[in-house]
C-alpha cells in the first residue's frame, strides 16, 4: 500500500507543479488584480499539496516512531511558517507582490523537502537548522520594505557601499576558512558566514549609486576600477563564482546605465582573457576544467562528483524515482551546490525543470519592476539585483548538468546554507520594496497599476 501511495503521489506532485507553475506565467497576462488574486490563491494550493503530499510519503517511509513523531512536527512548524509567512507580508503591507512571495514558498518548500528527505538518517540536523535560519532571515526581511519606504537618500552612500563590501572581502581573503580550495567563509561566535552573499547587495547599491550620479567617462573609470577591486579580491580568495557573478553584474548594469555597446564588448574581451589567465594561475580551477571536460576520465576522483551527478539526473528520468526511492546522498555536498541533482533524481526532471521556471518567473519580475521604476538609482537596483539572481540559478544548474563547469554557488532559497538563505531573503525583501514603492506611487497618482 505504502508503494502504491508513493507512486501516485509522485506523479500528483508533478501536475500540483506544473499547475502551480503555468499560474506563475499565466499571472502576467489578467490586466485587473482581482483574477491576479484568484491565481495568486490557486498556487498556494498548489503548493501546500505538494508539500503535504511530500511529507505523508516519507512519513510512510520511515518506521522509526520517533522520526515520524519529528516529521509531523517539523510539517506542521513548516505550515504554520508559511501561512504566517504569506499572510502577515499582506498585513504588513497592502500593495506587496503575491507572486514573489508566492514562489519564495514555493522554493523554500522544494528545499525544506529535500533537506529532510536528505538528512533523516541524521535527525533532521540540517533541516531544522536551515528552518531555523529561514524564519530568522523572513523576520529580518519584512523590515526591508518599512526602511525603503522612509529613507530616501540611499544613493547617497556610494562610498559606504564599497569601503564596507571591500574590507569584508579583504577580511575573508586574509583570515577566512578554505573549503574546497578556496577562501569563502568566516566564523564568528562558532558561526560560519559568508560574506560575499551579503556584499552582492552593497556591491549593487554601490554602482547603482554611482550611475545614478553621474555617467561621464571619469565616473565609469573610477566605478569600474572599485568594482574591479571587489573582483580581483574574491579571485584572489578562489571564490571564483562569486567573482564571475559580480563581473557579469557589473558589466551588465553598465551597459543599462550608458547604452554603450563598446564597454560591454570590451568588458566581455577582458573577462574572457581573465578566465583564460584563471585556469592557468588556479591549481583548483584546472581541475574543475579537467573534472568538466572529462570526468569519466578520473572516475574516482576529480570527476566523481559530476558524474554522481549526471547518473543521478539520468537514473530519475522525467518522472523521478520517487522520495525516498532514489541514492542522492551519493552525491558529495548535495545538500549545497548539488540540489538540483536530488531534486532531478527524486522528483524528476518534469519538476526539476518547474523548478528552473519559477525562478525564471521571478527573473522576469524583477525585470518588470527595473523597467517600470521612474527613478533611474531604483532600477538600476532592481535589474543589478536581478542578474545576480539568474546568473547564480545559471551557475548552479550549468554545474551540476556538465553545461559549464562547476563553480560552487548554491541554488537561492532550495539548497542548505544559512548565508545564502540570509542573502537572498535580504534581495527579495529589496525587490518587494522597490514594487511596494511604486505601487503606492501609482495609487496616488492613478497610474496604471504595474502586475
Amino acid at each position: 500500500m505504502t508503494n502504491l501511495i508513493v507512486e501516485i503521489s509522485k506523479y500528483l506532485m508533478i501536475l500540483l507543479m506544473a499547475v502551480y507553475t503555468y499560474a506563475n506565467f499565466r499571472f502576467f497576462s489578467f490586466p485587473d488584480m482581482e483574477r491576479k488574486r484568484k491565481v495568486c490563491a490557486r498556487q498556494n494550493r498548489a503548493m501546500f499539496a505538494i508539500h503535504f503530499l511530500a511529507y505523508l510519503v516519507m512519513f510512510l517511509k520511515t518506521e522509526d516512531e520517533g522520526m515520524q513523531a519529528m516529521l509531523l512536527a517539523f510539517y506542521g512548524a513548516q505550515v504554520v511558517f508559511f501561512l504566517c509567512y504569506i499572510y502577515l507580508y499582506r498585513l504588513l503591507y497592502r500593495n506587496v507582490s503575491r507572486l514573489l512571495v508566492n514562489n519564495a514558498c514555493m522554493l523554500l518548500c522544494v528545499g525544506f523537502i529535500m533537506l529532510t528527505r536528505l538528512s533523516m538518517a541524521k535527525g533532521l540536523d540540517k533541516a531544522l537548522r536551515q528552518f531555523a535560519i529561514v524564519v530568522i532571515s523572513a523576520a529580518l526581511a519584512w523590515l526591508v520594505p518599512y526602511i525603503m519606504e522612509r529613507v530616501w537618500q540611499l544613493y547617497k552612500l556610494q562610498w559606504v557601499y564599497a569601503g564596507a563590501g571591500l574590507l569584508i572581502l579583504l577580511v575573508v581573503w586574509a583570515a577566512g576558512n578554505e573549503s574546497f580550495g578556496a577562501q569563502l567563509s568566516l566564523t564568528i561566535a562558532g558561526v560560519s558566514i559568508q560574506p560575499s552573499e551579503f556584499v552582492k547587495l552593497t556591491f549593487v547599491f554601490f554602482a547603482a549609486s554611482m550611475f545614478y550620479q553621474s555617467t561621464d567617462f571619469k565616473t565609469i573609470f573610477l566605478t569600474t576600477a572599485v568594482a574591479g577591486a571587489h573582483v580581483l579580491v574574491l579571485v584572489l580568495s578562489k571564490d571564483l563564482g562569486s567573482a564571475l557573478i559580480f563581473f557579469v553584474t557589473y558589466l551588465l548594469m553598465l551597459f543599462v546605465a550608458t547604452g554603450s555597446w563598446l564597454y560591454l564588448i570590451t568588458g566581455s574581451a577582458l573577462g574572457t582573457g581573465a578566465a583564460l589567465a584563471a585556469y592557468q594561475l588556479f591549481d583548483h580551477v584546472r581541475r574543475r576544467v579537467s573534472a568538466w571536460s572529462n570526468p569519466w576520465a578520473d572516475i574516482e576522483n576529480k570527476g566523481y562528483q559530476i558524474t554522481q551527478s549526471l547518473f543521478a539526473i539520468g537514473t530519475g528520468g522525467w518522472f523521478g524515482m520517487g522520495l525516498c526511492q532514489g541514492m542522492p546522498g551519493k552525491i558529495p555536498v548535495v545538500e549545497k551546490d548539488f540540489i538540483f541533482s536530488a531534486v532531478s533524481e527524486e522528483m524528476g526532471a518534469i519538476f526539476a525543470i518547474c523548478v528552473l521556471l519559477i525562478c525564471l518567473g521571478c527573473f522576469i519580475q524583477f525585470m518588470m519592476i527595473a523597467a517600470r521604476m521612474q527613478a533611474v538609482f531604483y532600477k538600476l537596483i532592481a535589474f543589478g539585483l536581478g542578474v545576480e539572481y539568474i546568473v547564480q540559478v545559471f551557475l548552479t544548474v550549468g554545474g551540476v548538468t556538465k553545461f559549464i563547469p562547476s563553480t560552487g554557488v548554491t541554488l537561492p532559497f532550495v539548497s542548505y546554507g544559512g548565508s545564502s538563505i540570509l542573502g537572498t531573503f535580504l534581495l527579495f525583501g529589496i525587490i518587494q520594496g522597490l514594487y511596494i514603492l511604486k505601487r503606492n506611487d501609482e495609487e496616488e497618482t492613478g497610474e496604471e497599476v504595474m502586475p
